[in-house]
């Protein structure tokens, strides 16, 4: 490309719609050094903090989701959605960019909505296997949609779908040959099994609450917890950091080790988690968040459980079935490998790369159809 390339992306309210767009502009970043990057998210959701820490420029909409409800929200729903549209409009016809790039949320909604209807090449990227409702409503007027889940034709036309998974953290691509440093790091017992707890940055409340009355079925297992409670509950639950094997963190800022370290992991069903869980490849139960939209977390789960590739039990089954499931898994050396096997067969580790390919594709149809060649 003669001209420097200018990009808009738009996706938020959740780190599983953000980091994906973060990370397919700092692969753009990588390929055009000279590119413009401007990113568009909803006012007072947490793409206004986290894009500028990673070095880029963001503008809020006033725009908000639908909710099941009767709300003020809901009454000023069209209100925000046509001044999101005016303001989506401005933004566009000042940048003047060549792509827009959609990661779902519903600020995405209106900038790619503006952005097909001037004829501006819009890429939508959906991270899960049941798409939210901005995703939907945009998918007509995409370009390209790029997909982690088989099976999207039946939300998506079926010509515009290419699958490429997640983007994911590099880090996370060769975690089996830092065991020896993961050990070290989280000052582990080589000889014991370790689990590893993730609940989302936030926290689960349901997951903790579980954890704090398995404590003691753990230490009877002889297993070292590593639990990630995430800051909302960090307070409540940091006193059993000095339970017997037990450590309580807030987050974990070195997430490659704290998977190399587990043995077994407990995890919510995020999009995101789910994408570095198959590259991680470590058995896995998944606890879905039931307060999804859309349930998005239990689809999510099911369709790694149904390649025989994860075990998932519903928040409703964890006082019958917890203990049960775990011991299973702890017991038998061939479930975990089968479980390690079928999970890794789902990974797709080129994720970024494959998106940035076929941006780079409509980039370059856009320049020889203004030449006429």
């Amino acid at each position: 490309m003669n001209k420097k390339l200018r990009v808009i992306l738009s996706g938020g309210g959740t780190g599983g719609h953000i980091y994906p767009a973060i990370a397919i502009a700092n692969e753009l970043g990588n390929r055009y050094p000279e590119a413009s990057f401007l990113f568009v998210g909803a006012k007072d959701r947490m793409e206004m903090q986290k894009v500028p820490q990673a070095g880029y420029e963001i503008i809020g909409l006033w725009i908000s989701g639908i909710q099941r409800k009767l709300t003020l929200n809901n009454l000023l729903f069209p209100i925000k959605l046509i001044s999101s549209l005016w303001k989506s409009r401005k933004i566009i016809k000042k940048f003047n960019p060549d792509v827009v790039i959609g990661t779902g949320g519903f600020a995405s909604g209106p900038l790619l909505k503006m952005a097909s209807g001037r004829k501006i090449p819009t890429v939508i990227q959906e991270q899960n296997s049941f798409p939210g409702i901005t995703n939907k409503w945009l998918a007509k007027g995409a370009d390209k949609i790029c997909v982690a889940y088989d099976g999207m034709e039946r939300f998506f036309p079926k010509d515009k779908i290419i699958k490429t998974g997640n983007p994911v953290r590099q880090d996370l691509l060769n975690t089996e040959e830092k065991r020896d440093q993961a050990i070290a790091k989280y000052g582990l017992d080589p000889k014991k099994k370790t689990m590893l707890v993730i609940g989302g940055s936030l926290g689960a409340r349901r997951i903790n609450q579980l954890i704090e009355t398995a404590l003691n079925f753990f230490a009877e297992k002889e297993v070292q917890v590593i639990w990630q409670c995430g800051k909302l509950y960090h307070e409540e639950y940091k006193q059993y950091n000095d339970h017997h094997d037990v450590q309580v963190h807030q987050f974990l800022d070195t997430m490659d080790l704290a998977y190399a370290a587990a043995d077994i992991i407990i995890s919510r069903a995020g999009a995101s988690s789910v994408s570095e869980l198959c590259i991680v490849a470590k058995p896995v139960l998944f606890i879905p968040s039931p307060n999804v939209a859309e349930d998005h977390q239990t689809k999510n789960a099911k369709a790694v459980v149904n390649q025989h590739g994860a075990v998932m039990l519903k928040e409703s089954e964890l006082d019958t079935k917890f203990e049960y499931t775990i011991s299973e898994l702890l017991a038998s050396k061939k479930r975990q490998i089968q479980l390690s096997k079928a999970i890794k067969k789902l990974a797709l580790p080129d994720a970024t790369s494959d998106i940035a390919d076929e941006i780079e594709k409509i980039l370059k149809n856009k320049a020889t159809k203004k030449s006429g060649t």
